[in-house]
Formats: C-alpha cells, sequence, structure tokens
C-alpha cells in the first residue's frame, strides 16, 4: 500500500484562500484608502494608486476561481504551476499602495 505524500485539494484549497485574502485586503483596503484619499483633497496621485491597488485586488478575486482550477488540473497531471499573471496583479497592487501611502506621508503635514 503506497502513501500519497499530498493531499488530493488541501495544499491548492489553502493556496486559494491566501489569494482571496490579498485580494479582499487588496480590494477593501484600496476602495477605503481611496475614499480617505478624495475626502481629505490629497493628491490625483495618492487616489489613483489606492483606486488602482483596489482595482488589482477586484481582478484577482475574480481571477480566484480559474487559478484554482488551473492548479487543481497541473497538481494531478504533473505540470508546472504558473503564477506570473496572478502575481503581477498581487505586485501592482502592492506598488500602487506603497505609491498611495508615500503620496500621502508626504502630503499631510
Amino acid at each position: 500500500m503506497s502513501q500519497e505524500i499530498w493531499d488530493a485539494g488541501l495544499q491548492s484549497e489553502r493556496t486559494r484562500l491566501a489569494w482571496v485574502r490579498t485580494a479582499v485586503a487588496l480590494a477593501t483596503g484600496g476602495l477605503g484608502a481611496a475614499g480617505l484619499a478624495v475626502r481629505h483633497g490629497l493628491p490625483a496621485v495618492a487616489v489613483a494608486g489606492f483606486a488602482l491597488a483596489a482595482l488589482c485586488g477586484a481582478v484577482l478575486l475574480i481571477r480566484t476561481g480559474v487559478r484554482f482550477r488551473r492548479v487543481q488540473e497541473a497538481l494531478h497531471g504533473g505540470r508546472p504551476i504558473d503564477a506570473g499573471l496572478d502575481a503581477l496583479f498581487a505586485w501592482l497592487g502592492t506598488l500602487s499602495v506603497v505609491l498611495g501611502a508615500v503620496t500621502f506621508v508626504l502630503t499631510v503635514r
């Protein structure tokens, strides 16, 4: 009797949940920060940075189901997993938050 090294679905499920947490944090945090930036009259760069982060989070959240199915197929088919596009959106969203935050810090006194 051979024993599987990995569980048939839990690794990809945990990874999917991590992507969902990242997407929700970017989307809600970006929306909230953009709203605050608009209300407090911050420069358009800050608002755009936070709005872009929210957009990246929304795109990641929408892509979560597709990514999960592709990961499952790759794991069961013995193929490599490609996270290139999702990683790009996550990085772009994170850098957008940094841009908005730096603009906020430099303009609010």
